[in-house]
């Protein structure tokens, strides 16, 4: 079964409608037939996810680092648990066992891995779609960045490498179609 990975919060402290888009994202790759693939966390935006895929019927790989598992930040209701050795080969695993990459709203973490699937895209290591789900506006101060890159001469090839949209929903039809179809 393809994987979908998630990159996402672990923090619950946020407002509902983050907690919401991020259960209908998990459900919306099962009932796709997807996997879902993620950090594996039993809070926030990832536990949800987690909670709606696994609700939907399907399954929800975690991918921690040996040290989260230790400090018992691993989601009970995962179908399986990856255990790695560092941050890093926690971003790798994850990318190896997707056919696609999902932004939601998140922090740092988010942010740094969106920031190297986008680069990984971009150089052809990581080849499926990138897609950035901006729920209720949450992402448009990165857009703009990322416009005043490609305005300022920073950013190759005059487009963002990831596809922005506003509803999980959206982000499935993308995926779909790129997966499916090579759109």
């Amino acid at each position: 079964m393809k994987g979908i990975v998630v990159y996402c919060s672990s923090s619950s402290s946020v407002p509902s409608v983050y907690l919401e888009a991020a259960r209908e994202m998990g459900a919306l790759i099962a009932r796709s037939g997807y996997a879902l693939v993620s950090g594996g966390g039993y809070r926030g935006l990832m536990a949800e996810t987690i909670e709606g895929a696994i609700g939907a019927g399907g399954t929800a790989t975690g991918v921690l680092p040996h040290f989260m598992l230790e400090r018992g930040w691993a989601h009970p209701g995962l179908t399986e648990c990856i255990d790695t050795p560092s941050m890093h080969a926690r971003k790798e695993t994850m990318a190896r066992n997707a056919c696609a990459a999902i932004a939601l709203p998140g922090g740092i973490g988010t942010l740094d891995e969106l920031c190297e699937m986008m680069t990984w895209h971009q150089l052809g290591i990581f080849e499926g779609p990138v897609v950035i789900v901006n729920t209720d506006g949450f992402f448009d101060p990165l857009i703009d960045m990322f416009d005043r890159m490609m305005e300022q001469g920073f950013m190759r090839g005059g487009i963002i490498p990831a596809r922005i949209v506003s509803t999980p929903s959206e982000a499935i039809s993308v995926i779909r179609e790129a997966v499916e179809h090579g759109a």
